[in-house]
């Protein structure tokens, strides 16, 4: 039986298939579900002298992504809590499995093909190797 299931959302198109998926779901309602984004670090980012302004602040990436979850979980009928974390995706999506004893991640996948899936690499193609539990890989539409 499934009672605790890892949502996690990238910010992109694809989660909205992720949220409809999971809302696909017939679940119990003593159903746990995590939804998590992880806030990638690069080395470039961490090589940045300290006076070199970032394209982007992170406290606004922070909130807006925090406000998405906040959304996705208030449409939720089972109980919820939100995770925001910083680190490699898959590691930190793998690590947060392991620490909720997740039975199910629910993860999207962009559909990257040749050169780009090897040069970005695939985190959910990580995540279905190396969790623990089941992981069901939401894919982008066909248009």
């Amino acid at each position: 039986m499934v009672k605790t299931i890892l949502v996690a959302l990238d910010g992109s198109e694809i989660s909205e298939r992720v949220i409809q998926t999971l809302d696909d779901l017939v679940l119990p309602t003593d159903t746990n579900v995590i939804l998590c984004h992880v806030f990638p670090t690069s080395e470039s980012e961490m090589e940045l002298p300290a006076d070199r302004p970032l394209a982007e602040s992170p406290t606004f990436s922070y909130f807006h992504i925090e406000k998405q979850l906040q959304s996705y979980q208030e449409k939720l009928s089972v109980n919820s809590e939100l995770e925001l974390v910083t680190g490699d995706p898959a590691d930190e999506i793998i690590r947060l499995a392991n620490i909720y004893s997740a039975d199910l991640v629910i993860i999207g996948s962009r559909g990257l093909t040749g050169m780009k899936r090897i040069v970005q690499g695939s985190v959910s193609s990580q995540v279905v190797e190396e969790a623990d539990c089941s992981v069901l890989v939401v894919k982008p539409s066909k248009n």
